[in-house]
């Protein structure tokens, strides 16, 4: 019984750790030279920024949901056309969700070290690419 005691203290702890982290996260919002700003829109038309790890694999760009809060990324599949903020510079995209090889390859070649994943609770990691959307303008 007091293994199960230790083992629960344990996994409150953990995820206590878990959601302190990701607030923490999702205050800051940390922004530098390897970020970007995407603006999504709820379908009334509510803008909302969010600041991510921009990811750049054969000349695309990409964005992960690399963390357990994931609002921003049901906004980009709901309503796809979205803007990003990168460099300095606004422009029109389109979200695009990837899987198969394409997945593979970005996830493989941007894996996320194993101390971040278990700061954030091993979430799940879909990845989105943002292909220019001229036509949006």
């Amino acid at each position: 019984m007091k293994i199960v005691k230790w083992i629960l203290i344990v996994l409150v702890a953990y995820v206590g750790i878990v959601v302190l982290f990701e607030s923490l996260l999702g205050v800051i919002q940390p922004a530098n030279e390897s970020t970007l700003v995407i603006t999504t829109a709820d379908p009334d038309g509510t803008a909302h920024d969010r600041v991510l790890s921009r990811i750049e694999s054969g000349g695309t760009l990409y964005v992960a949901a690399n963390h357990w809060p994931r609002a921003w990324y049901r906004r980009a599949l709901e309503t796809p056309r979205v803007e990003v903020t990168l460099d300095g510079e606004r422009g029109a995209y389109r979200a695009v969700p990837i899987s198969g090889a394409e997945y593979e390859r970005v996830n493989t070649e941007h894996a996320l070290p194993l101390p971040f994943r278990v700061l954030t609770g091993f979430p799940p990691r879909p990845i989105l690419r943002l292909d220019p959307d001229p036509a949006q303008g």
